[in-house]
């Protein structure tokens, strides 16, 4: 250690402060947020006195193992508060030892520079004096995870496993330290924002996401109210190691070359908006830890603890991989199955029409021979410019032929297609395309634009025509004829993927949530393809239209033509009763995949279908309306137009599609019920329910019986392989083993359908049982002058009152109904388990951008929550 000096408590010593080591450690004052005063010791070692909180006392059950967590800069325990009180209330509880870094938090202001060798072993010593025993799993932020990870490779003989959030343990001599971090490590501007001020503290503060109470700033602030207390700010900010000459380098390098040996189980939860320990971060610790589980938070930050509820998270996975970890599963041999590109290899010398496009008075037609030949270019074109099987590949193309091509170039390589929906906005959608880690970019130019400015990825290719000048401003690597140039000239042998291979990440919509990616295999892919074509008898021998862009890239896997229709896939009530019949013509097609947002816009255009168009309409066998539940009146209008259709209303998700599938007269024949007839599983496809508590919670075991409601619990050859980088996520909808939770809350019936009931988010849980808000919407929306209802929760769960938002026919402003509607309302609802609360009116009631059909129930609740309260809110 390297003493400041001695004297009185502090003294201006050109440009540093030097401090007296006569400030001993403190408890940490009491009515802190969150924080209980019974944690807080002090302990002392050879080198000073420790602040630490420990729930060693509170623990009611011997201990799982312990949990050391270590602070940052400049935060203190505080930061790990949460942690000890879900690990104290836990039912497999663990002692949790969350420090104060010595000269930091309420410890002892000793007079000394604490480098950082000097604070691995100062942990260890602290360690040796609580006379910690096995097991240990150690916790790090920032740079308490260098710290934390130095005493995990000092300590194997206690270690159980790491956990590391938004940290680093390694800064690359080629690569300048973070930019957020450069101004601050300038001597002169260090002592001025670290120790002089509290601008460092301030800031970092600052990061969190949404912003921290004022209670909750202070609290952090609390043990850094004097320059004298904030001098161990500055130092630990000048002993970050980011050149060769610095005197910590030799022992980051030692702890990062220790990391890479460790093999206990290891957790990174990580904010994805951290302007300091950014991704590259977190893919060095992949690097070294490549058995790690992630969860990585698209919408947190530095102070991912503050943004979200990490603690939970951490408890389940220290219960999954520490306390309890499952036995090594067998995995049976699998057989054998037709990859999705097999029908392009099978078809690659049939001239006969794959796909046709169309777009106002021109059309496109690719043949099977041409879509094979150039799908077999790209593929080997991605090869030659370093694109290798694994290697994740993010796919911007609007649907048509470009897409279908790369699509398939990219399975046939075995790289992995990244697909995320452009309607999820440019902020949502660059988020997951980060998430996501490609290699590369292929996208129209607009899209490589935004690739480049956000860096998605070192390798961009562009679809489609690019102005030279923006071509090389980017640096596009290829276009995609240069592609098909490059690889129709190389002799390179592709291997075909193994069909337990990554083939794709799928990202949700984003209707339910930030948007989720779901990863795929080729296996889980073609098992998908196969419940397509059993289940709606699609074959070789049919063509379909495909105004629902998931169905239109199973074309070729299907080995059926498909045709897209005129319209802007991106905004499905673009499509008009006339172009659909344009459609049907081109290619006769027997079959139409429509989303509900897609048949309003058929029905809102029908008066201006001529003739021809209603004789091809009426020729139609098969209508399959996907990605909302549809109801009943919207497929009775659709008859009017497809009069000959057997009209199919598929339910699934992007983790699974389809589940189940019910034609429209078997929904006729079901009459009213809880929800929305969904119908009964697909070919392979099961259904179970987990059934509801009193709270609205889903808690019971996967169960077939007739009228349980609960979560619908889903499983089959096509389910997902799991949520990309989000082990929380997918821990908790997998935890029954094999099995999907869908967030979806419904029933079984006495004759094996599925009826959805709702989101299980948007379950009402009041005082007198669970209310679902499905069937209670249909009533309202049955009722003269109402366009559309939602039906909200408003309260503590379990003591929630119903409030029902109405959109009328007719425009009206924002607030509480006219009485009239309100009384009409009410006699709609009556035999709830408690009466409606209150009736309100919106002009329009908000929903999802992509699907303009899912209703965004949890921002109306919290609209409705405000306006009862008496507060102004907006919509």
């Amino acid at each position: 250690m390297h003493g400041r000096g001695f004297g009185p408590e502090h003294r201006d010593d050109g440009d540093r402060l030097v401090i007296a080591p006569t400030t001993v450690a403190t408890l940490a004052p009491s009515g802190l947020p969150g924080l209980d005063p019974a944690w807080s010791r002090v302990v002392r070692t050879p080198s000073g006195a420790w602040h630490v909180l420990d729930n060693a006392a509170q623990l009611t059950a011997e201990p799982v193992g312990t949990l050391l967590c270590v602070h940052g800069n400049p935060t203190w325990s505080y930061l790990w508060r949460t942690f000890v009180a879900a690990a104290t209330a836990a039912d497999r509880p663990w002692r949790v030892i969350a420090v104060d870094q010595l000269d930091m938090g309420f410890s002892q202001r000793t007079g000394d520079t604490h480098l950082l060798a000097d604070r691995v072993r100062e942990l260890g010593e602290l360690t040796d004096t609580l006379g910690l025993t096995e097991p240990v799993v150690t916790a790090g932020h920032d740079w308490g995870g260098s710290i934390s990870l130095g005493w995990a490779v000092d300590h194997p003989e206690l270690l159980a496993g790491v956990v590391l959030l938004n940290t680093a343990v390694f800064q690359p001599l080629a690569e300048r330290a973070p930019a957020a971090l450069r101004p601050v490590m300038v001597p002169g501007v260090r002592q001025a924002a670290t120790v002089t001020t509290t601008g460092f503290i301030d800031t970092t503060l600052a990061l969190a996401h949404p912003r921290l109470d004022g209670a909750v700033r202070n609290a952090f602030r609390a043990p850094y109210r004097t320059a004298a207390r904030r001098a161990a700010v500055g130092d630990f900010v000048a002993d970050i190691p980011a050149v060769a000459e610095h005197v910590s380098r030799p022992e980051l390098e030692r702890i990062a070359a220790g990391v890479s040996e460790l093999d206990v189980p290891a957790l990174l939860a990580w904010g994805a908006r951290d302007p300091v320990f950014s991704d590259r971060f977190l893919r060095d610790l992949l690097d070294r830890l490549p058995h790690a589980d992630v969860h990585r938070y698209p919408t947190a930050g530095h102070l991912v603890a503050e943004d979200e509820d990490v603690a939970t998270g951490v408890l389940r996975w220290l219960d999954t991989r520490v306390a309890a970890p499952a036995a090594p599963v067998t995995t049976p041999e699998r057989p054998p199955v037709r990859l999705l590109g097999a029908t392009l290899t099978e078809r690659a010398a049939d001239n006969g029409p794959a796909l046709v496009e169309l777009h106002g008075d021109t059309s496109r037609t690719v043949s099977w021979r041409a879509l094979a030949r150039r799908t077999e270019e790209i593929a080997r074109g991605l090869a030659v410019i370093g694109v290798r099987p694994g290697d994740r590949v993010a796919v911007l193309v609007p649907p048509g032929a470009d897409l279908t091509a790369v699509l398939y170039a990219c399975l046939r390589l075995g790289a992995v297609v990244v697909v995320a929906d452009a309607g999820l906005g440019v902020g949502a959608l660059s988020r997951a395309v980060k998430a996501s880690e490609p290699v590369a970019v292929i996208g129209i130019e607009r899209a490589l634009l935004a690739a480049k400015a956000f860096r998605w990825a070192p390798t961009l290719v562009a679809a489609g025509p690019i102005n030279r000048r923006v071509r090389s401003a980017l640096g596009v690597e290829a276009t995609l004829v240069e592609l098909s140039d490059l690889g129709a000239v190389s002799d390179a042998e592709l291997a075909w993927p193994d069909a337990d291979d990554e083939a794709a990440v799928l990202f949700t919509s984003g209707s339910t949530g930030p948007a989720k990616g779901v990863v795929y295999t080729h296996r889980g892919l073609a098992g998908m393809r196969d419940a397509v074509a059993s289940t709606y008898g699609i074959s070789a021998e049919c063509s379909f239209v495909a105004a629902f862009a998931p169905f239109a890239l199973l074309g070729p896997a299907l080995g059926a033509t498909s045709v897209s229709p005129d319209m802007d896939v991106t905004a499905p009530r673009t499509l008009t009763a006339a172009a659909l019949a344009a459609a049907v013509r081109a290619v006769d097609g027997a079959v139409v995949f429509a989303s509900p947002a897609a048949l309003a816009g058929i029905l809102a255009t029908q008066d201006d279908a001529s003739d021809d168009d209603r004789a091809a309409l009426a020729g139609v066998e098969t209508l399959l309306s996907a990605g909302a539940p549809v109801p009943a009146d919207l497929l009775l209008a659709v008859r009017g137009l497809l009069p000959g259709a057997h009209l199919h209303t598929p339910y699934g998700m992007t983790e699974m599609l389809p589940v189940t599938d019910v034609e429209l007269d078997e929904i006729l024949a079901a009459g009213d019920g809880p929800g929305v007839c969904v119908g009964r599983p697909v070919q392979g496809a099961r259904v179970t329910i987990s059934a509801l508590a009193d709270e609205g919670t889903a808690v019971g075991l996967p169960s077939d019986e007739p009228d349980v409601l609960g979560e619908i619990l889903v499983t089959g050859p096509h389910l997902k392989d799991r949520y990309d980088r989000l082990w929380f996520t997918q821990d908790a909808s997998a935890r029954d083993a094999g099995w999907h939770r869908t967030g979806d809350v419904g029933r079984l019936d006495a004759d094996g359908r599925l009826w959805v009931e709702g989101r299980l988010a948007h379950v009402v849980a009041t005082d007198h049982g669970v209310v679902t808000p499905v069937a209670p919407e249909r009533r309202v929306d049955a009722l003269d002058g109402v366009a559309r209802a939602a039906v909200v929760g408003v309260g503590p769960r379990g003591t929630q009152q119903i409030v029902v938002v109405v959109e009328p026919d007719e425009p009206a402003g924002a607030g509480l109904a006219e009485p009239d509607l309100a009384a009409r309302v009410r006699d709609a609802l009556v035999g709830l388990p408690v009466p409606v609360a209150a009736v309100l009116v919106v002009p329009g009631l908000p929903t999802d951008l992509r699907h303009n059909s899912k209703i965004d129930r949890t921002r109306l609740a919290g609209w409705a929550s405000a306006v009862l309260a008496g507060r102004r809110a907006r919509l």
